[in-house]
């Protein structure tokens, strides 16, 4: 099972991005995924999460209205397209994984990519 993020990048205030996460080795419509952020110092966050069976999603308050998670037909792909961006925003993005309903409780997934940095200035 790997999780692989992409897309990361620096941008301005107000700009946009999309990070992707590519999935392998599991059937992923048996997995909620989510996204997740880590500025340094401070606790990851829960920023977008999409439930395998229903489709659901799940946002943090502050990405509500700004950010959208998706997934491709094929069941590969997983993203966030991010719009309006603020320097608040800037953080690694993590991809993540786990069985079941989905959620923004990080301890509640197991499986993890490396991350993309995303940088708003």
């Amino acid at each position: 099972v790997q999780l692989v993020e992409s897309g990361g990048g620096s941008v301005q205030t107000g700009g946009s991005l999309r990070l992707s996460c590519a999935t392998s080795g599991f059937t992923y419509t048996r997995y909620s995924m989510a996204w997740f952020r880590q500025a340094p110092g401070k606790k990851r966050e829960g920023v977008a999460a999409l439930g395998a069976i229903d489709g659901r999603t799940d946002y943090t308050d502050s990405a509500k209205g700004r950010f959208t998670i998706s997934q491709d037909s094929s069941g590969d792909m997983v993203y966030l397209q991010m719009n309006s961006l603020k320097p608040e925003d800037t953080a690694m993005y993590y991809c993540a994984a786990k069985s079941g309903p989905q959620c923004l409780t990080s301890l509640k997934y197991y499986r993890w990519g490396q991350g993309t940095q995303v940088t708003v200035s």
